[in-house]
């Protein structure tokens, strides 16, 4: 993509309305566009890095077993009040609507009671589970405050995974199976080493839980975690009976603020009664279906990303979600050469965003700093003198020369 092409603009100033880091970042390094509080749209870069990291995503999903599909958004009340999840003193974030002729509906926060009901029509026998569908779907809160840019929003893209298993047993090896393709995931998305399994309240879902929190300042939660045994407790139900259980002591504790990255949960199975799922085991006998659910905040990662990897000068994404593998920066009159090593990148199979700009090249290099591609080449009249690129990674101050012979 050449920049004068990519639709996008960066800024030089923060956004005087935004206080979120990675908002500000975003915005001003033309990734997102501010709707209102809580809303955000994707511009060509951010939409880049969201459909990276949805790719990590999905390929340890499938690896684990999972389907992808897509639901719908707009979902039926009836299901919802079967489990008592419609009731506002229940579920405290909905968006709720009408159809023309009056029908309530609601806009999708969570997908277990459709996906469950919808499963009725594939799911009869033992011989059909077990069943596991994902999807990646803007999911609908209408949270009461949103100030923390992308890592809370009122509409946000989310990766919901929900397993139907014949029995505990079944579904607690493919809950195990998740836990390990999570930490896979973070690991691959650069967050690895700061991101813990913890024990959790349930919320609107279940008793407890289990989360997957990342430190980071921005973060709305305290846990309290064991850096030894990678695992933490959220601040809402550290109690001695939760340390007990899983072998913790206080004094090895330590607290941190964090930004959830995932969760899971176990239904067992209350929702398939509620929502009239059984099938028929072995012995002919009548059984409720076992639910699990799995998420992943596709967009809330991306802001915690642009919150702990970025610098004073920009966003420093890893390369494994970065929307560009290269900078290509042309200094002076050299089009016919850097058009040249533009289609040379190409054909190698690197993806390249080429500043062919009319600008100083101060704001190349700023630009360059902000949107934060993992590497930096230039070329120009003074390196071309010496048959050389410069070459010089995000991550990096010094910057080294490459002859152009061997910069593929």
């Amino acid at each position: 993509m050449r920049r004068t092409k990519l639709f996008t603009n960066t800024q030089k100033q923060t956004p005087t309305d935004e206080v979120a880091r990675n908002a500000q970042l975003l915005i001003r390094a033309g990734y997102i566009h501010k709707e209102m509080a809580g809303i955000y749209d994707l511009l060509p870069l951010g939409l880049r890095v969201v459909e990276k990291i949805k790719e990590v995503v999905r390929i340890e999903m499938n690896a684990i077993g999972g389907n992808e599909i897509l639901m719908a958004s707009l979902q039926r009340k009836d299901l919802w009040e079967k489990t008592d999840r419609w009731n506002d003193k229940n579920v405290d974030i909905w968006f709720k609507t009408h159809l023309q002729n009056g029908r309530e509906l609601g806009l999708g926060w969570s997908h277990e009671e459709p996906i469950t009901d919808m499963m009725r029509n594939h799911i009869s026998s033992y011989k059909d589970l077990p069943a596991y569908c994902y999807q990646f779907q803007n999911k609908m809160r209408n949270e009461l405050r949103s100030k923390s840019g992308i890592m809370r929003g009122r509409e946000f893209m989310m990766k919901d995974l929900y397993s139907y298993s014949s029995n505990d047993e079944e579904h607690q090896i493919f809950y195990d199976s998740c836990i390990k393709a999570y930490h896979r995931i973070f690991k691959q998305l650069g967050i690895g080493d700061q991101t813990y399994f913890t024990v959790a309240s349930g919320g609107a879902f279940t008793k407890f839980s289990h989360e997957f929190q990342t430190i980071c300042d921005a973060g709305e939660d305290i846990v309290y975690l064991d850096k030894k045994k990678r695992i933490a407790i959220n601040q809402e139900v550290l109690n001695d009976e939760v340390l007990k259980d899983h072998n913790l002591k206080r004094e090895d504790l330590e607290k941190a603020k964090t930004a959830e990255v995932g969760n899971i949960f176990s239904f067992g199975g209350t929702k398939s009664e509620q929502l009239g799922l059984f099938f028929t085991d072995k012995n002919g006998k009548k059984q409720p279906v076992i639910l699990g659910s799995y998420g992943i905040g596709i967009t809330r990662i991306m802001g915690v990303i642009a919150e702990k990897l970025s610098d004073k000068k920009g966003l420093v994404w890893p390369e494994s979600i970065a929307p560009y593998d290269i900078y290509l920066i042309a200094i002076g009159d050299v089009d016919k050469e850097a058009n040249e090593l533009y289609e040379k990148f190409q054909k190698a199979g690197r993806s390249v965003l080429f500043d062919d700009r009319e600008a100083r090249p101060g704001d190349k290099f700023a630009d360059a700093d902000l949107i934060g591609v993992p590497l930096r080449v230039i070329i120009s009249s003074k390196t071309l003198q010496k048959g050389s690129v410069e070459i010089k990674k995000r991550t990096e101050d010094k910057s080294e020369l490459i002859k152009i012979s061997e910069v593929i």
